[in-house]
C-alpha cells in the first residue's frame, strides 16, 4: 500500500491498523551490543593450538591489520591466552569480504570485541550482572556432608564455600554431626537472566546440638565491613577453626598414639586434616614466617609465629605458596601452601600443630574471647539489618511469597534492592 492510497482511505486505514497491531511482535536478536539479524554469524570455540591469526585469515583480515589489532590490544587482552573451548563469534555483513568484528568469551562476565575494519580497536565489554536475594536450608544425613547435602538439593558448591567463609570462626566444618542444620540468605547472580555463579552470603544460621552459630554481614561504608554474631562482635576471631576447607581430621592430639610407620607409640602433638593433594593449606591467623623448611620426618612444613604467646606449623606439603619464606608476613586465610604426603606420612594430609607459650597444645579444645563489638552509634542500624534477615531466617519453611516479601524489606533496609525492584 502506498503513502497516497493509504491516505486517501481512511477506513481502510483502521483496518490495517487493526490488523498490524494483530501481528506478532519481532524481537531484534541482539547480543554484544549488535543487531545479530543484520549480519552473517559464524560461532565456534577456540581449539587447542589456535591463534587469533588462523581464525582472521579465514575471515579475509590481512597479517599487518592482525599484526595492529595485537598491538591494540595490548592492556585491555593478551592474545596469547586464548583458551581452549572457549567461544568466539565473528560478524559480517558479506562472508566473501573482509569480516567485521571478532568476538571472544573467555568468561560470563566479560567479552572481548575487535574490531577488524578500519579502526581496528579492541575492548573489554563487562556484562551486567544483577543479583536476587535467596534462601536455603538443609539437615545432614547420617554420613553426610555439609557440600553433599547441598548437592543434593541442587544447590552450587560454590555455597557451602560461602557459608564456611561467613562461619569458619565459630564452626570446625570437619565436625559436623548428622542432624546438624543451616539455614541461609544469600546472592544469586545472574546476567542477561542466566545465573552466573553466587555472590555473598547475607546470613547465615548453622544449628548442631543445642548449639546455634549465627553469622550476619554488615557494612557501615567505613571500616566495619564483615560478619558478626546478634550481639554485633566480629566473626572473625584470632584463629580460623581448621587450617584446611572440605576435610576430615584423620587423626586428633592423642599423647599415647601408635605411630602408623613407626609402629611404636609416641605423643602426637598435632591433629591432621585428610584432604586431596594440591588441596589449598591457609594460616589460621596474622604472623610472620618463621621457617619453610623440609625434615624427613615432618616433610616441606611451615610455622608461623603469630604474636609472643601462639605459634602453629603445618606438616607434610606438597609444596609451599608463592611467596611462603621465613621473615614474611602472612594473613588469615592466606593460602601457605598445598596439601601433601611429604616425610613420615602415610597418605595426603597436613598435620597441624598449635603452640602456647612454648608448649605444645590442643588447639580444638582452646577458646579465645570475642572481639570487641561495634560502637554504640552504630548498633540501631546493625539491628535493624540484624531483625530483617532473622526473619528470612525464621520464615525459610513459610511459603515462597511471605518469604521475597521479607527478602524486599531487609534489602531496602540495607540500601541494596533486590532483583525486578526499582
Amino acid at each position: 500500500m502506498t503513502t497516497t492510497s493509504f491516505r486517501a482511505k481512511a477506513p481502510q486505514e483502521v483496518k490495517s491498523l487493526s490488523e498490524l497491531h494483530a501481528l506478532p511482535i519481532v524481537v531484534p536478536n541482539e547480543r554484544y551490543g549488535f543487531a545479530l539479524d543484520t549480519f552473517q554469524v559464524f560461532e565456534s570455540q577456540i581449539t587447542n593450538g589456535s591463534f587469533l591469526g588462523d581464525i582472521l585469515l579465514k575471515f579475509n583480515i590481512d597479517y599487518p591489520s592482525i599484526e595492529q589489532l595485537v598491538r591494540n590490544a595490548k592492556g585491555t587482552f593478551d592474545v596469547r591466552r586464548f583458551q581452549a573451548g572457549k567461544p568466539y563469534t565473528v560478524l559480517t555483513k558479506d562472508s566473501t569480504q573482509r569480516a567485521d568484528y571478532f568476538i571472544y568469551e573467555p568468561n560470563a562476565y566479560e567479552y572481548i570485541v575487535f574490531h577488524l575494519q578500519d579502526s581496528l580497536q579492541v575492548e573489554k565489554v563487562e556484562r551486567e550482572i544483577t543479583t536476587e536475594i535467596r534462601t536455603a536450608s538443609g539437615k545432614i544425613p547420617q554420613g553426610g556432608s555439609l557440600w553433599k547435602t547441598m548437592s543434593d538439593q541442587n544447590l552450587s558448591p560454590a555455597l557451602a564455600d560461602k557459608m564456611e567463609d561467613a562461619l569458619q570462626w565459630s564452626l570446625d566444618f570437619t565436625r559436623l554431626q548428622a542432624g546438624d542444620e543451616f539455614k541461609l540468605v544469600y546472592e544469586q547472580r545472574f546476567i542477561e537472566d542466566q545465573e552466573v555463579g553466587i555472590g555473598r552470603v547475607e546470613a547465615a544460621l548453622y544449628k548442631t546440638g543445642e548449639n546455634e552459630f549465627y553469622a550476619i554481614y554488615y557494612d557501615d561504608g567505613a571500616k566495619n565491613e564483615g560478619y558478626y554474631d546478634l550481639e554485633g562482635h566480629p566473626m572473625k576471631g584470632s584463629f580460623l577453626k581448621a587450617p584446611v576447607r572440605a576435610s576430615r581430621i584423620s587423626s586428633y592430639y592423642n599423647l599415647n598414639r601408635l605411630h602408623p610407620i613407626l609402629k611404636y607409640r609416641r605423643p602426637h602433638y598435632g591433629t591432621d586434616y585428610a584432604a586431596p593433594y594440591g588441596t589449598e593449606i591457609l594460616a589460621v591467623g596474622n604472623g610472620v614466617i618463621l621457617q619453610s623448611s623440609y625434615t624427613k620426618g615432618n616433610g616441606n612444613f611451615v610455622k608461623i609465629k603469630h604474636d609472643d604467646t601462639y605459634q602453629t606449623q603445618y606438616l607434610h606439603m606438597q609444596r609451599f605458596a608463592k611467596g611462603i619464606h621465613p621473615g614474611a608476613h602472612v594473613k588469615q586465610g592466606q593460602v601457605i601452601g598445598y596439601v601433601g604426603s611429604t616425610g613420615l606420612a602415610t597418605g595426603p594430609h597436613v598435620c597441624f600443630r598449635f603452640w602456647k607459650n612454648g608448649k605444645q597444645v590442643n588447639h580444638l579444645n582452646m577458646t579465645f574471647p570475642p572481639a570487641n563489638p561495634l560502637p554504640d552509634e552504630l548498633m540501631p542500624e546493625f539491628n535493624v539489618l540484624k531483625d530483617g534477615y532473622l526473619s528470612m531466617l525464621n520464615s525459610i519453611d513459610q511459603p515462597a511469597v511471605a518469604v521475597k516479601k521479607k527478602a524486599e524489606q531487609v534489602a531496602e533496609a540495607a540500601g541494596n534492592p533486590v532483583a525486578g525492584q526499582p
